[in-house]
């Protein structure tokens, strides 16, 4: 296949497997998903959206959010890890919300990313599926595929956005690298990867990545068998 003939057939598979994505987070709107990226760093989608609806009990807006201390949003987002960081992060970016932005969250990858614990990822979720702006953040999920998928070399996320924006349509940003995390979740994840249920990979991943899943299966396979001799 040709690298234009993978890509379609990506795009082909992806949109049969998942026509619709709906945004993992749970949240009403711009604010609340930006709380809850930040609070998704390192931490399960589902955990956060576990923790959510007990922080936007108490504090849905930038208002409320500001009025918390610190100390107050930690007690509740314990759960989600990374809590002195986020905590911090929540109380100091709703101030900047309302004192900045009149309680509003800025409709811009500067401003978005100028603000405590926003980084370009959380900035890049935000803008494309709260604002409908194209972007293309990239997780763990997508960093490996792409490079299991031969679509990028792995060296950084940099690098992989860059080349998943060169390479797929700018229209099909929004919804695609959703499409791929889910993907990565269920077909092809870090651990526990099972080449035969990961027909892209399959078809038109890295040869080097198919190989070394064979060689393993053959280790495995070779470990059970001696395994099975030794309790003889």
């Amino acid at each position: 296949m040709t690298k234009e003939e993978k890509v379609q057939f990506t795009l082909e598979t992806l949109e049969q497997l998942y026509p619709e994505t709906p945004v993992p987070l749970d949240h009403k709107d711009p604010f609340t998903l930006l709380v809850a990226v930040v609070l998704s760093a390192q931490c399960t989608d589902e955990r956060v959206n576990k923790i959510t609806p007990l922080l936007f009990k108490i504090a849905d807006n930038p208002y409320a959010m500001a009025k918390l201390t610190v100390e107050e949003i930690a007690n509740i987002i314990r759960p989600c890890g990374l809590v002195p960081m986020k905590s911090k992060g929540i109380h100091s970016f709703s101030r900047t919300i309302v004192e900045k932005y009149n309680g509003e969250v800025p409709a811009s990858f500067d401003a978005l990313e100028a603000m405590p614990s926003v980084g370009h990822k959380t900035a890049s979720v935000v803008m494309s599926q709260a604002f409908g702006v194209p972007a293309f953040p990239v997780d763990t999920h997508i960093h490996r595929l792409m490079y299991r998928w031969g679509f990028s070399n792995g060296k950084s996320v940099e690098q992989t956005e860059r080349d998943a924006k060169r390479l797929f349509p700018r229209d099909l940003w929004n919804k695609l690298h959703l499409q791929i995390i889910f993907y990565g979740r269920e077909y092809s994840p870090a651990r526990g990867w099972d080449l035969e249920r990961d027909i892209i990979t399959q078809t038109i991943g890295r040869k080097l990545e198919i190989k070394n899943w064979y060689k393993a299966q053959e280790l495995k396979a070779k470990k059970g068998s001696t395994s099975k001799k030794a309790r003889r």
